[in-house]
């Protein structure tokens, strides 16, 4: 490693951590209505788009009523993506011609943006239109980060308030988070990569003749927005095939800097947003403090694997040096680790190196943060309340340690609770382990597959994976555009979105309905060192428990039979 490696580390760090403390303080008086430097401009924008719908913005829902609202829209959503996707020949904004999916990609994608997934089973640049990038993917970008936003205000508010009825108001919510919060910084980081060279135009794709004598199309397009989103909303989804991996989408160093550092901008900001909703930003650093560990441990691991020289090349040239197979040699191997690292962290997905190169441990890291719930800072607003349900769990077990009733916060946790905490235990099993094993079995699905042996298993393992944990990233070399494929994954997406967002709104509103008990000198403290190992160990130990098979039929096989 050379001082450049060392400077991006700490780079990264500084554009993710220090803003953190400010922007959750920001979300927090945004998502209550309390005025901002932001609300002269905007206020009058938020009060008419209230007018024009017919919300009343003081008015609020209970956690059903909530949920409803939340379904009611995302299937709207659905619907209309699905329609532009499947009519796209016919619409306008389509300078190539490009005809519209065929149903069953048209579906998958659909499901994949508005479970805020991103997961593509095409290339961007051929297959859709600047109306289906523009109209299509980035209105989902940014209101299915915004319903993230929302499900995890809610629960915030289940835990903060007393006898509560009510958790909030989705529409109100979903508005707020999307005006001020996701909107502002993604005109911000679009403009910045704009100036660092990333397209923003509605020019048709331009055709170059190579120094080889080969005829060249090269793609365009108003990409600088949706990237701008794709980053900051966890979404992940590339305006081109191969992602932050083409220099149009990830042109300089300084661009590969601030994308990167902008997928866990937010969740990091989200996790002050929550102590300040509870009154004690104790809470706040503890769970950061927990998400850095396992991040760190992570990023460690992935990169010392990806430094060692792969044993089966046996030649000196070659022994002594780092394998860059996949990656952009104009980012070099650190680059590519950190941001692996962090897509997978985050249900971000998105990619500047290709992780079907990856070496086998490095692989394995990745499939283990999105295996533990995608928690490790997570998506926006869906990685904090999958780390809040890790707390809880922390909690219920720390009471059955010392034979008490378990309380988080005041909150005493009953029957109602753990059973809700229990189910969303099963979401990541079945969308993963068992819609993993049918497609095994499948000859059709097995097809998809291009390695033998265990990391061909791995492929298919990533894919499913990335589904249920609303991810998006990939092993390149599995083939997932198949009829089987696009249902099953979709499945899986919806089974890991709103099989955590049902129980998350029930479970914030049976923690509103309830009186807050005071904590005494005998409660069980969630602030301190004891407790931030607790639920490190927990995570790892409910993700391990379930997954750790797969693995080593895996990634730890394969890693096996190289001879390390």
């Amino acid at each position: 490693m050379h001082g450049y490696d060392f400077a991006l580390i700490l780079g990264f760090l500084a554009l993710v951590l220090l803003p953190a403390p400010w922007l959750g303080r920001f979300f927090y008086r945004v998502m209550e209505g309390q005025r901002t430097w932001l609300s002269p401009v905007l206020g009058p924008l938020e009060r008419g788009c209230y007018r024009l719908s017919g919300v009343h913005e003081h008015s609020e829902h209970s956690w059903q009523r909530y949920l409803l609202a939340l379904l009611a829209f995302n299937l709207v959503g659905f619907l209309l993506l699905f329609a532009v996707l499947l009519l796209q020949g016919v619409l306008p904004l389509n300078p190539q011609g490009l005809p519209g999916q065929e149903w069953t990609l048209a579906f998958n994608t659909a499901v994949s943006f508005v479970t805020n997934t991103n997961w593509q089973a095409y290339s961007g640049e051929a297959s859709l239109s600047y109306l289906s990038q523009m109209v299509g993917l980035t209105v989902q970008n940014f209101v299915s980060a915004a319903t993230g936003i929302a499900v995890l205000v809610a629960l915030c508010r289940g835990i903060a308030r007393r006898s509560a009825s009510s958790v909030g108001n989705f529409w109100v919510d979903m508005t707020r988070a999307t005006l001020y919060g996701l909107l502002p910084l993604s005109i911000a980081l679009a403009l910045f990569l704009v100036w660092q060279g990333v397209p923003q135009t509605f020019a048709q794709y331009v055709g170059a003749h190579t120094l080889q004598g080969a005829d060249q199309v090269i793609p365009l397009g108003p990409a600088a927005s949706q990237i701008a989103i794709k980053q900051l909303g966890t979404n992940g989804g590339g305006f081109f095939g191969v992602n932050s991996a083409h220099p149009f989408e990830n042109p300089t160093a300084w661009a590969n800097l601030f994308e990167m550092a902008a997928i866990l901008l937010i969740p990091a900001a989200l996790v002050f947003t929550f102590g300040h909703y509870v009154k004690d930003l104790r809470q706040s650093r503890a769970i950061i403090a927990c998400m850095l560990v396992l991040l760190s441990v992570g990023f460690a691991t992935s990169l010392w694997a990806e430094l060692q020289p792969n044993p089966a090349l046996a030649s000196a040239q070659i022994e002594q040096t780092a394998p860059l197979e996949g990656k952009e040699s104009r980012l070099g191997t650190t680059a590519s680790v950190l941001w692996a690292t962090a897509t997978t962290a985050a249900s971000n997905g998105s990619v500047n190196a290709m992780h079907d190169s990856l070496n086998p441990l490095s692989g394995m890291v990745a499939l283990a943060n999105m295996m533990v719930g995608e928690v490790i800072f997570g998506g926006v607003g869906a990685g904090l309340y999958g780390m809040l349900l890790n707390v809880l769990i922390a909690v219920f077990l720390a009471g059955l340690m010392i034979g008490r009733t378990p309380e988080y916060l005041g909150k005493k946790l009953q029957a109602r609770e753990v059973q809700l905490l229990v189910a969303t235990l099963l979401v990541m099993p079945v969308a993963v382990l068992v819609l993993a094993a049918i497609a095994s079995v499948l000859p059709a699905a097995v097809a998809s597959v291009s390695n033998p042996g265990p990391h061909g298993f791995s492929q298919l393992l990533y894919a499913y994976t990335s589904a249920g944990a609303n991810n998006g990233s990939a092993f390149g070399g599995f083939t997932a555009n198949t009829p089987l494929h696009n249902l099953l994954l979709s499945l899986g997406m919806l089974i890991g979105r709103f099989g955590y967002i049902i129980p998350v709104l029930a479970l914030a509103g049976s923690l509103a309905a309830k009186k807050t008990v005071a904590q005494g000198s005998d409660s069980f403290p969630t602030h301190g060192p004891l407790f931030v190992t607790l639920l490190t160990v927990t995570i790892l130990l409910v993700g391990g428990l379930t997954f750790l098979p797969t693995l080593a039929l895996g990634p730890i096989a394969e890693h096996l039979s190289m001879g390390f």
